[in-house]
Order: structure tokens, then C-alpha cells, then sequence
């Protein structure tokens, strides 16, 4: 199973004491008020604890909201604005822009980046788990769920929660459409990578792998451009990733092509085809050495050292060798 070594950090968030007085005027209120706090803090404690599952994670989640949307949903059943939504102020750094918060007194603002923490935690959880030196065919469909999870939350965020907030993002924050786009498409892309390193297990034909590597490579282009008119000084180490990413799986597209071309016996066109795969692998090769020198948010790696590196760096070559005899 490929290791996904790049993680950004996950947001950090002012605590919020969710003491409404002259609001919260009954004893009933206080306690929702109290509740709040504490489910807060509990969700909260689920992002770093590493003994938290989807299930725990799922279960924190909902006491939390459910909490959360009483701030939200109109009270009276219309289509009229809460008056609670605008009542407490909430604080949240971004993933690309360290320890500067971005600020609103929104309770959609709260939601949206609650969200995003936890789509990103499933994206941790999927690495941690395929990162085991053995991976069994439940823990892949569990990595697997949980890359498809993040994606579909990303994509909820974009769609039904982000419009609905009084200002607007910053460029460059998680929640502006570049930034939550690529996390979409990086996040659909690794989901795939599930998929070949299970075609490739169960020996599938080598032109299906052939055409999972091309489109997943290009899922990876595509979220790099994304990313391509943002700072680079927040966005350089990610866009390495992508980069690497991108030309280790055209390696891998080019590598199952010649195979298929072989087995036809188009020895030209295959041995061409072994030629683009020497390429697009030294190429990842050459980004692994950027990747590693170049700064910025992201967890530190050493990706020709990685699983996803030494493991498959032998099955490529061995593709290249047989093609060549």
C-alpha cells in the first residue's frame, strides 16, 4: 500500500467558553451552554489522540453538532436568520499559514472548520493505517472509506456551508476555493491509489492498472495546478508532493502499457513506452531530493526513504527490466 507522507497540520483553534450571559438566562440554557463547552473540548482532544477510530470520531462529532446547530437552524421552522448564530466569536489558524488566526463571530464559521478538521483527520487516518508494513484487505477498505469520507466532506464545505458565510474567505485560507479544491482532488486521487495497489494485488490486467495510474496521475496535476497561483511560500512543499506523486504514477501508467503492448507484440511501441517510464521515474526521483529541501507547511519526510518509495522503486525497475529483455 503507498504511504502518503505529505500531511498539512491540522487547524488550531481558540478555546471558546460559550458563557452567553444575559442570554442564556435558565438553568436549561446554561446547561446547553456548559454542554457546548465540553463536547467542544472532547472533539477537540479526538484530532490528536491516536487511538481514535472513525467510529469515536464519528460519535464526538454529533454530540458536538448537534449541540451546534441549535446556534444555526432557524428556530421557528422559516427561513429567517438565527439570532444565535452571530453571538460568539470563534478562532481558527489555516492549514498553509501557521499560527495566524482568521476570526468571525459565526457559528457557520465554527461548523465549516470543525468540518475541515475532521476531513483532514480522516486523511491522517488513512495514511497512519496504510503506512503499516502489512496491510490486510479490511484495513484497505477502511483507508480507502475513510480518503472517500474526506473528499465528500471537502466537497460538502465547498458547496453547501462556505456560500453561506457573511465574509467571504481570505485568499489563501483553507476555506478559499483553491486551497479546499486541492485538498477535493488529492484526497479523490489517494482513495484510487487504494484502488491500483488492490488491481495490482489481485493481478488484474495490466491495461486496467495502466489506465487507474494515468487518471490518478493526472488527478495529481490537476491538484497542483490548482495550487499554481498561490504564495509559493505556502504552497511550495505541497505542490513537491503533488509533483512526485503525479510522475511516479505516469511511471506506473507507461511501465503496464508496455506490458500490454508486449503482450501484443508491439515491441517498438513498447519499448517507447519503457523509455516515457525511465523518465517520469527519474523525475520523482529528482522531486524527492526537492521535496526534502524545500520549506514549508507539511509534515517532514524523506520520501525516497518511504514505504511508498523503497517498496514500489523495485517493482518499477523489475517492470523496466522485463520489458527491456
Amino acid at each position: 500500500m503507498t504511504h502518503w507522507f505529505h500531511r498539512n497540520p491540522l487547524k488550531a483553534t481558540a478555546p471558546v467558553s460559550f458563557n452567553l450571559y444575559g442570554v442564556a438566562s435558565s438553568p436549561a440554557a446554561s446547561k446547553i451552554c456548559n454542554d457546548l463547552r465540553t463536547t467542544r473540548a472532547r472533539l477537540l482532544d479526538m484530532f490528536t489522540d491516536a487511538t481514535c477510530t472513525p467510529e469515536i470520531m464519528k460519535k464526538a462529532t454529533d454530540e458536538y453538532f448537534s449541540l451546534l446547530q441549535g446556534f444555526i437552524v432557524s428556530l421557528d421552522g422559516t427561513t429567517q436568520e438565527n439570532k444565535l448564530r452571530f453571538i460568539q466569536n470563534f478562532k481558527w489558524t489555516d492549514t498553509l499559514q501557521g499560527n495566524t488566526p482568521s476570526s468571525q463571530q459565526d457559528a457557520v464559521f465554527e461548523l465549516v472548520s470543525i468540518g475541515f478538521n475532521i476531513a483532514l483527520w480522516h486523511t491522517k487516518f488513512a495514511s497512519r493505517l496504510a503506512g503499516k508494513e502489512n496491510v490486510t484487505e479490511d484495513e484497505a477498505k477502511d483507508v480507502h472509506k475513510s480518503l472517500k469520507i474526506a473528499a465528500g466532506i471537502f466537497k460538502y464545505l465547498k458547496e453547501a456551508q462556505i456560500p453561506r458565510l457573511i465574509t467571504p474567505a481570505e485568499k489563501g485560507r483553507d476555506l478559499e476555493t483553491r486551497v479546499i479544491d486541492t485538498y477535493i482532488v488529492q484526497s479523490q486521487a489517494e482513495a484510487q491509489e487504494v484502488t491500483i495497489a488492490r488491481a495490482i494485488e489481485l493481478k488484474h490486467n495490466a491495461g486496467l492498472i495502466a489506465a487507474l495510474s494515468f487518471e490518478t496521475a493526472n488527478f495529481y496535476q490537476k491538484a497542483d495546478h490548482t495550487l499554481n497561483t498561490l504564495d509559493p511560500e505556502y504552497s511550495s512543499k505541497w505542490r513537491k508532493y503533488l509533483q512526485l506523486k503525479q510522475h511516479f504514477y505516469m511511471a506506473y501508467a507507461h511501465c503496464y502499457h508496455g506490458q500490454t503492448l508486449l503482450t501484443s507484440d508491439k515491441c517498438g511501441e513498447a519499448i517507447r513506452s519503457l523509455q516515457e517510464a525511465e523518465k517520469c521515474y527519474s523525475r520523482a526521483e529528482a522531486l524527492c531530493k526537492e521535496y526534502r529541501q524545500t520549506k514549508g507547511p507539511g509534515s517532514t519526510a524523506k520520501p525516497s526513504e518511504q514505504l511508498f518509495f523503497t517498496k514500489e522503486n523495485g517493482f518499477i525497475k523489475s517492470l523496466i527490466l522485463l520489458l527491456k529483455f
